[in-house]
């Protein structure tokens, strides 16, 4: 057991608010950074401290050595991610490890393992989860990913290595359109991510898009919290998430969770996190990544499970045993989220920023 007494919380916004609730709830003190522009934000003022990090206000949040320095100064314990910004770093993780601070998340090595689409593929592939056929390392060269494209047929999808959120992704149904779509992958991928690596897989034509929370302790304890349907995208993002899916059958459903619940247990994963999954027409399922840290989407989670998701993964950290085992978690009824984008109908629907107004 570790005593986690003092949280600091390396975000801002939603999740920051979140977590200090999660705190409060279970009597741990909460700190906060913050940048200059964000001195009025209402998570800073509902933590027990605040400390400003001077500098880019952009970059502001992504300063783990100046975090890390607060974190120590300010006696905590332990830091908490959230998501974005850092939590999917693992030399973030490690430097807090490095500085006898708790990270409150998985393992270095599993962020490191994830973060890494293909080699997470090839991680899971090789315990025996089903995936979808395609390259099993990152390629650069368009001929060589043309000779790849044929032999898997086509449609495929060209996907980011090193990425997600729908950037660096190109579908090419045909053999003539494959060069123009590799180009503008890599280039996409090079912009938002820092490296132009892809890598191509079968495409499958009107898939379910599933994701199975999993809840992990360091004594071998693996539930799951159900699955969420994020089927519904717009420009291969998340628009709304589901749970339970209205798609899923009873069969692959419990398929689905067992997969991912044992997968964790075989790799010795450790804190909250989520699988992803495709599932086709005929209800063959695809694991296609995991997301090493809390979603934006986890309220639904809890809404049915009755889990409060950020608690358990503080105590986690701790090294606390799971509360329950798999029985003893009962979902009830539905729970939806949507996502409201701006967008801009003047430049085709591009993503914009603007006040939100009651007209």
């Amino acid at each position: 057991m570790k005593k986690i007494s003092k949280v600091l919380i390396a975000n801002r916004g939603e999740i920051a608010l979140r977590i200090i609730r999660a705190c409060k709830e279970l009597e741990i003190k909460s700190v906060v950074v913050f940048s200059e522009i964000d001195v009025n934000g209402l998570w800073v003022a509902r933590a027990d401290e605040c400390y400003p990090i001077v500098g880019n206000p952009i970059d502001a949040y992504l300063k783990y050595d100046k975090i890390i320095d607060i974190a120590k100064k300010t006696n905590c314990d332990a830091i908490h991610p959230g998501y974005g910004f850092l939590s999917e770093s693992a030399e973030f993780a490690q430097a807090c490890e490095d500085n006898e601070l708790i990270f409150i998340g998985p393992k270095p090595k599993h962020i490191e393992l994830f973060g890494d689409k293909m080699a997470s593929k090839v991680a899971m592939k090789k315990i025996g989860v089903p995936v979808l056929e395609g390259t099993d390392t990152p390629i650069t060269n368009m001929q060589e990913g043309e000779k790849i494209a044929q032999e898997i047929g086509y449609p495929v999808i060209i996907k980011a290595a090193f990425g997600g959120g729908g950037r660096g992704m190109r579908i090419v149904h045909f053999a003539d359109e494959f060069s123009n779509m590799f180009d503008s992958a890599t280039n996409e991928s090079i912009k938002y991510f820092g490296k132009g690596d892809v890598f191509i897989e079968k495409y499958v034509q009107n898939p379910r898009h599933i994701e199975i929370q999993v809840v992990a302790d360091s004594h071998g304890n693996v539930v799951h919290l159900g699955e969420r349907d994020c089927s519904i995208q717009r420009r291969h993002q998340k628009v709304i998430e589901i749970t339970p899916s209205p798609l899923l059958n009873d069969e692959v459903r419990q398929k689905l969770c067992k997969i991912s619940v044992d997968a964790m247990k075989e790799l010795g994963y450790e804190s909250v996190g989520t699988v992803e999954f495709l599932v086709d027409e005929k209800d063959n399922v695809y694991f296609i990544e995991m997301n090493t840290r809390v979603q934006v989407e986890h309220p639904v989670t809890e809404i049915v499970s009755g889990v409060d998701i950020i608690q358990r993964m503080i105590e986690i950290a701790a090294g606390d045993k799971l509360k329950y085992k798999q029985e003893e978690i009962n979902f009830r009824g539905y729970a939806i989220e949507f996502r409201i984008n701006s967008e801009d109908p003047q430049k085709n629907f591009m993503p914009t920023a603007g006040t939100v107004k009651n007209i």
